[in-house]
């Protein structure tokens, strides 16, 4: 049977006619019942938001000015019992009808006239607190629906739909006169009043001023939200882009010249959303406490960064290329939220130019480096990988190969000169608390071979066994630090090699900051690859200038001090207590009793480090505690022990720990048991003892053993919160 196409085609058009027909009576019922919808509309809107979030919504007029364009009058928002958030004088809204018949709004233009947005926090109240309970709200919500239901949240769909509406609320034509956005924090006040801000044909431009005269910013670029694509820069008027607001609040300076921000696509496949951008900033200057003692500045860096977005997972692809100065990176980051949250990071470089890379270290974050002259190549890889769920098979690995690389000339500091006999500065709290001389000329130094093998061994035990075999670092100790400090979730483990101390007391302030960190792991790695010093030599300077006293410093005023021997002459238990103090040298003197032996809580310390020690032939197997009975302080010392009416644990009660040799010795572990994590036993100060001939209540009904088991464990919660109080200061 033959086709009528004719007949078709006139079936077809006369379809299409009423579809049009229909959509135009649609279209025209719409129009004229437009004012009554947006009423409708407005009116659903406010009594939400006064059900929902206690906030008092008020328009003055609202009508349409066009087909698709909405204006406004005299808006105002007040959160209940709270100032103001926000006014808006005159505001003209237009849409796009195309998205629209699709159900997706896209602003087409924005006029704004005489805006105010004020956030005010007074105490530990403000006007957007209403944020945080719909926060809370929905987090509940979300938890009950992950229980009631299978189906998990797709990332990579959030952030497609987050981005598009994002682009799709920037307009094509926009023109704001006179926005405000004002915080005021208790007494603190900051205003940024946007005079002017258009896009024009997809350009963009914008005059800001910061707390009324204060400086002037301008935003310029261009702009095409249907293109996905952006590129604006961000600068002020004869001076650095600051907010004094940070340094006044955090304690944060922070200025650069300029800032720069790119979009180029996003795009979606594979089940991933990815997202192509960059990112530049120029004369970055930052000052905090945490960071440096003084201002560290980066000259220039800039980022190429690809994001990418997947089921249940986000991170920074390998292709991403992080710029500073003339040295180059590629970072990886991947964080899997579930089903247990997974950590990868991965930073690689190419074979670099050496003083490319020394070139490029932001001016102050390394002073001791500044002006160094290198040559060679120098290539980094780091990799750590963390699953939550097992994280002591945390995996790091981090390495900086050279290749021919050597140094020229130092910098503001000569790592050699610690070879020969130097004078050493002892600083604390920046002031300066002693001076003395490394080497012959005083009388309390005491050649390396000349030091008691039992305290030399003690210590490597105790500190970093693998000292003279390893390159500074110790990989496995360190991962064993970041597992502990994760399941503790703060910071309860160090890794510090000898080496790391060594360089922290002679080249280094004292100073917990970022910087000295990585500072001082740089110059381990310098002073290790470079053999500038050897390991004899360390070790020998390390033993002769560390404290261990109250301004006993160096192994020869230490072991004439507590036990007026030379260190030739120390024994084994007098070894194995100084290796204990070395984290905690200011308490040395309350790890004894005042006649002289020590404290019963360290006897399973002197057994543990004596039994590590004579398994690795370096003193005889012993059934008594490796000398713990036979320690006496000093007699002429003995009356500076203030008496301590407590009771004590024995760590002879204690379970035994299993020790991993790869982790710098275990001190890390005995330190958190029997004293760093944990206060020493109670010093009564003279003010705090009884009068002479004042009565001393005593007990006279015997304490049950529950009573004893609650003492003892105030006692441990008392000594825990003054170790806390009273840190290490080596």
């Amino acid at each position: 049977m033959q086709v009528n196409k004719k007949r078709i085609l006139i079936i077809s058009g006369w379809v299409l006619l009423g579809f049009f027909v229909l959509g135009a009576i649609g279209a025209g019922i719409i129009y004229t019942k437009r004012e009554a919808l947006l009423k409708e509309g407005l009116a659903r809107g406010i009594r939400k938001a006064k059900r929902d979030y206690n906030l008092t919504v008020t328009i003055g007029k609202a009508q349409f000015t066009g087909l698709s364009t909405v204006a406004f009058s005299n808006i105002t928002v007040v959160p209940e019992s709270r100032d103001s958030l926000l006014r808006v004088g005159k505001t003209e809204v237009g849409v796009s009808i195309w998205p629209l018949l699709f159900g997706r709004v896209a602003v087409s233009s924005l006029t704004l006239q005489n805006g105010l947005a004020h956030i005010v926090r007074r105490d530990s109240t403000s006007n957007i607190d209403f944020l945080l309970k719909s926060q809370k709200k929905d987090s509940t919500a979300s938890a009950r629906d992950t229980e009631t239901s299978s189906r998990r949240v797709d990332l990579a769909d959030v952030a497609e739909n987050l981005v598009d509406n994002l682009l799709a609320k920037i307009p094509e034509n926009m023109d704001i006169q006179n926005l405000e956005l004002r915080l005021t924090d208790d007494d603190r006040q900051l205003s940024f009043l946007t005079e002017t801000a258009t896009i024009d044909d997809e350009e963009l431009t914008s005059t800001i001023r910061i707390n009324g005269n204060e400086s002037v910013w301008h935003l310029m670029g261009t702009i095409a939200a249907s293109d996905q694509e952006a590129n604006v820069a961000l600068f002020a008027d004869g001076k650095p882009l600051e907010l004094p607001y940070l340094e006044q609040r955090f304690k944060l300076k922070l200025q650069a010249d300029t800032l720069r921000a790119e979009l180029r696509d996003v795009a979606s496949s594979g089940g991933e959303f990815k997202i192509e951008g960059a990112g530049a900033v120029r004369n970055l200057r930052i000052n905090h406490p945490a960071v440096a003692l003084g201002d560290v500045v980066v000259e220039r860096a800039a980022m190429d960064a690809n994001l990418f977005f997947g089921e249940n997972y986000i991170g920074i692809d390998s292709s991403s290329t992080i710029y500073l100065g003339k040295a180059k990176a590629r970072p990886f980051i991947k964080y899997t939220v579930s089903p247990v949250k997974i950590y990868d990071v991965q930073i690689h470089t190419d074979p670099l130019d050496a003083q490319d890379l020394f070139d490029a270290f932001p001016q102050g974050l390394f002073e001791s480096l500044e002006g160094m002259k290198v040559a060679g190549k120098l290539k980094y890889d780091a990799v750590l990988h963390l699953d939550s769920s097992l994280p002591d098979s945390v995996q790091f690995n981090s390495s900086l190969t050279p290749d021919q690389f050597k140094i020229l000339q130092f910098g503001k500091e000569d790592f050699s000169r610690v070879n020969k006999p130097f004078e050493h500065e002892v600083y604390e709290k920046d002031k300066l608390v002693r001076k003395f001389i490394v080497g012959p000329a005083n009388p309390d130094f005491t050649p390396l071979n000349a030091i008691s093998p039992n305290l030399r061994n003690a210590i490597l035990t105790a500190e970093d066994y693998n000292f003279f075999t390893h390159n500074g670092f110790n990989e496995k100790a360190f991962r064993v630090s970041l597992a502990t400090n994760f399941k503790t979730k703060k910071f309860k483990r160090g890794a510090s090699t000898i080496s790391m101390q060594f360089v922290k007391n002679a080249f280094l302030n004292r100073n917990k900051t970022l910087s000295r960190k990585a500072e001082e792991i740089l110059i381990v790695w310098l002073i290790e690859n470079q053999r500038i010093i050897s390991k004899e030599r360390m070790y020998e300077i390390y033993l002769n200038f560390i404290e261990w006293g109250r301004n006993i410093y160096g192994i020869g005023e230490a072991s004439r001090y507590y036990f007026a021997k030379s260190p030739s002459n120390l024994d084994i238990g007098e070894s194995i207590l100084l290796s204990y103090v070395v984290p905690s040298p200011k308490a040395t003197l309350s790890r004894f009793y005042p006649d002289g032996s020590v404290r019963t809580y360290l006897r399973g310390y002197f057994r543990l480090i004596g039994r590590i020690m004579a398994s690795r032939g370096l003193t005889p197997y012993d059934t008594t505690a490796y000398g713990f009975y036979g320690v006496r302080l000093r007699e002429g010392l003995r009356q500076e022990v203030a008496p301590v009416d407590s009771i004590e644990i024995d760590s002879l009660m204690m379970p035994e720990e299993e020790t991993d040799e790869a982790t710098n010795g275990i001190n890390d572990f005995f330190r958190r048991v029997l004293g760093r994590d944990r206060a020493e036993p109670e010093v009564v100060s003279p003010e705090q003892e009884p009068a002479k001939g004042a009565a001393i209540q005593t007990d006279s009904v015997p304490k049950s053993r529950r009573q004893l088991r609650k003492e003892r464990r105030e006692q441990r919660r008392k000594e825990k919160e003054e170790q806390e109080n009273n840190p290490p200061t080596q």
